[in-house]
């Protein structure tokens, strides 16, 4: 593919964000990634962790029977590649050529079955979402004749999943919310799920009855001088600057899921931040730029290496190194866990140190009790 240049990329994750609030609007979003993509046809899924077999939450148009045939006839061992993505990096895109060749693919029974006489090549996969109970994933596939996928092709995934996941997991929290179009904010002021609109400094221009209910009874988020606040002193910073990030969708999407707002010994809550700052759909809550919704369910909780890499600014690397260092065990011991040299990990370390402030591993191990202490009360 050519490179998607920044207009249209922001263009796409805004619909991607529109979704949030009209879910009808998938397939659509779907077909403009299948452009950009030069790709035959696009897949969302988002499936329970026990279920083998993935649930095609929307599509760009391809034939129904054969996708039907796709989801009755092949597990999740049949299809080339998809094991490697679930159980690889989250927000690391995959694609079949490069685990396997073309020869070994095309021997297999799902490509001469299915795939081949479509006139399909190649897939290309990355896992957006991944929690105790659900594996998000989005799945381009190309037509046969067309350039195996390359590195711009999976770096454009890679800008896209961490929108999908955001989108998404907000979208968790208005699933039973029947919002349609001209009925935005009246649906607002009846959703259960508290909802904060704000300018892009945290300034409040609009809270719900349920964030309403928030303020008044102290809980994980208050407002001060009509700024938007989190009990949880050491997010307050992050929140404003992902707020902040709001009206640029591109930079906002690039660092984690959400935070955790609760102070230690409250009750575990997640805030995620929606920008609103382009789409039809949103143009309704202007001039607001970002929308603040506020969960305390477990289904959407944050992945801990989400948050650390969201407050920190750290790469996939290093926050699993956090949080493994932050358990209290040894350099040595860390790198075994991990699977790579200590050298690697004193890297690691040295960018954690100073991206962290912190310069004792002492340090780092009470900064991830405090940041982990309300993600973990919600297992």
């Amino acid at each position: 593919m050519h490179a998607v240049d920044n207009e249209m990329l922001s263009s796409i994750i805004g619909d991607i964000y529109d979704c949030v609030l009209n879910p009808e609007g998938w397939p659509g979003v779907l077909t403009r990634i299948t452009q950009a993509m030069d790709a035959a046809y696009t897949t969302i899924a988002l499936a329970g962790t026990s279920d083998n077999h993935g649930r095609f939450t929307a599509q760009s148009p391809w034939d129904q029977e054969r996708m039907r045939a796709l989801q009755q006839d092949y597990s999740f061992d049949d299809i080339p590649g998809l094991k490697a993505v679930v159980v690889g990096d989250i927000d690391a895109p995959l694609s079949t050529l490069s685990i396997m060749a073309e020869n070994d693919l095309q021997e297999t029974s799902f490509f001469k079955n299915w795939a081949g006489p479509q006139g399909l090549r190649e897939g290309c996969m990355i896992k957006f979402v991944h929690t105790s109970d659900r594996i998000g994933l989005l799945g381009c596939t190309t037509r046969m004749g067309r350039d195996i996928i390359n590195a711009e092709d999976q770096r454009f995934l890679k800008l896209l999943s961490p929108h999908l996941r955001r989108a998404s997991l907000i979208g968790d929290l208005l699933e039973n919310a029947h919002i349609t179009t001209h009925l935005f904010r009246d649906a607002l002021q009846n959703l259960a799920v508290p909802v904060v609109l704000t300018e892009s400094n945290g300034f409040i221009l609009y809270a719900n009855t349920s964030a309403e209910h928030m303020f008044a009874t102290g809980g994980p988020i208050f407002r001060q001088d009509r700024i938007i606040q989190a009990q949880n002193p050491s997010i307050g910073d992050a929140l404003l600057q992902a707020i902040a990030s709001a009206a640029s969708d591109t930079s906002l999407g690039s660092k984690g899921i959400g935070l955790p707002i609760s102070a230690t010994g409250m009750p575990p809550a997640v805030a995620y931040v929606l920008p609103l700052s382009q789409g039809t759909a949103r143009a309704a809550f202007r001039p607001a730029c970002a929308a603040v919704f506020v969960s305390t369910t477990t289904s959407a909780s944050p992945l801990p290496e989400a948050v650390l890499t969201t407050l920190f600014d750290l790469t996939p690397a290093e926050a699993r190194v956090l949080m493994t260092i932050g358990s209290g065990i040894s350099p040595p011991q860390s790198a075994e866990a991990l699977g790579v040299s200590e050298n690697t990990i004193k890297t690691h370390l040295s960018r954690i140190y100073a991206k962290t402030g912190k310069s004792r591993q002492a340090d780092l191990v009470k900064l991830v009790v405090e940041i982990g202490a309300p993600l973990r009360s919600l297992d």
